[in-house]
């Protein structure tokens, strides 16, 4: 999957601090930084599109939690509106939202 930037400025500028970090001038967390700095983030999504999504893939709520490794009460309290996703969680549920349940299995 390819990274999103958030301009054209920002790619250059991490594509030079990862060249940097693979030969070990800059350490992991430097690169955390630059990460968090440079690459866009997930978008948030609301209850009703997280239902969406599994329903789109015609899974239950068991198997979509098994995919995304989470419990399947969580995808129930997802689905209610109760919790958000975020994180790892929200970057699957955006895989899956833009390529399908393929691209996590």
């Amino acid at each position: 999957m390819s990274k999103k930037y958030r301009s054209e400025a920002m790619a250059s500028i991490h594509e030079t601090m990862e060249a940097l970090h693979k030969v070990g001038v800059i350490d992991k967390q430097t690169m955390r930084r630059f990460d968090e700095a440079c690459l866009t983030p997930a978008r948030p999504l609301t209850a009703q599109q997280i239902k969406v999504i599994r329903e789109r893939e015609r899974v239950s709520q068991t198997v979509f939690a098994n995919y995304l490794n989470v419990t399947p009460n969580l995808v129930s309290k997802w689905e209610r509106g109760e919790k958000r996703p975020s994180g790892p969680a929200l970057t699957l549920l955006s895989l899956v939202e833009k390529h399908g349940i393929t691209a996590v299995a």
